[in-house]
């Protein structure tokens, strides 16, 4: 075993230790479950809730819906922004509605989200909208990013359109993918959780996070917190992962194609 990483995973361990630490600390000093919970009564609340058919059921629909907005949104922002890249019309037309996008707060959003499409879409709804103009901005990065040596050469060469997406194009724009991913995948559960807290939709998370504020049980608040935490950094991981190895897999077969 590599001492570097055990010490960094150490590390890692001993920090969120002491901050569990501080938090429980932090509960018995103030002695309100209301106000604050530590971390055991979340855990035991978290544990109370894993038999329940209705915890799953609400993860599942949550986990769908939020999930199903950021494709959506991830391949509208890849197809707008490689239009706007090849089309400089297309650009200047999407340029103010990128814009409103990226400045509407996602309170108004979610307001007249339940006006167009009701509760049951929201959380879909409002993930595509938060998703798209941060995927549509790293894809326009990415594509202009593009070295334009390589370009001329392949005009030269006349080197096919799918080539030239496969070894040019790609190579370039997958680091800014990456990178705008990595902020879209938690703004979309953020915002979609956000959305569901709102619209209160059956079986949903944002409905059981509604109903612990009703009835003030912060203990089942810090579960499904922390149960939001634990599935957003699964789908990130997972979508990030898959993206990296696109990249990977892309530079090694362009390596090879160049030699």
């Amino acid at each position: 075993m590599n001492p570097f990483l055990s010490s960094s995973a150490l590390r890692r361990s001993a920090i969120i230790l002491f901050w569990l630490l501080v938090w429980q600390a932090a509960a018995r000093l103030i002695r309100n479950n209301i106000i604050l919970v530590g971390p055991i009564d979340a855990a035991l609340a978290l544990l109370r809730l894993l038999p329940s058919g209705e915890f799953w059921l609400s993860i599942a629909h949550s986990f769908a819906k939020i999930s199903l907005g950021f494709l959506l949104g991830f391949s509208g922002g890849l197809l707008t922004g490689s239009l706007a890249y090849r089309f400089p019309l297309i650009r200047e037309l999407l340029a103010p509605v990128i814009s409103l996008l990226k400045s509407i707060p996602v309170a108004s959003f979610v307001i007249l989200a339940l006006i167009w499409v009701g509760s049951r879409m929201l959380a879909v709804f409002i993930a595509f909208l938060v998703v798209l103009p941060m995927i549509y901005v790293n894809t326009l990065a990415g594509l202009e990013s593009t070295d334009p040596g390589l370009l001329e050469m392949a005009q030269i060469f006349r080197v096919p359109a799918l080539k030239q997406i496969r070894f040019i194009y790609m190579p370039a724009l997958l680091p800014y993918l990456l990178s705008g991913c990595r902020v879209a995948l938690g703004m979309s559960w953020k915002s979609g959780v956000a959305a569901e807290v709102i619209g209160v939709p059956d079986h949903s998370i944002g409905e059981q996070l509604y109903m612990s504020k009703i009835y003030l049980d912060t203990s089942d608040l810090f579960a499904w917190t922390f149960v939001i935490i634990v599935i957003s950094a699964l789908f990130e991981r997972l979508f990030l992962l898959a993206l990296s190895k696109l990249q990977r897999n892309g530079g090694t077969v362009h390596e090879t194609d160049r030699s």
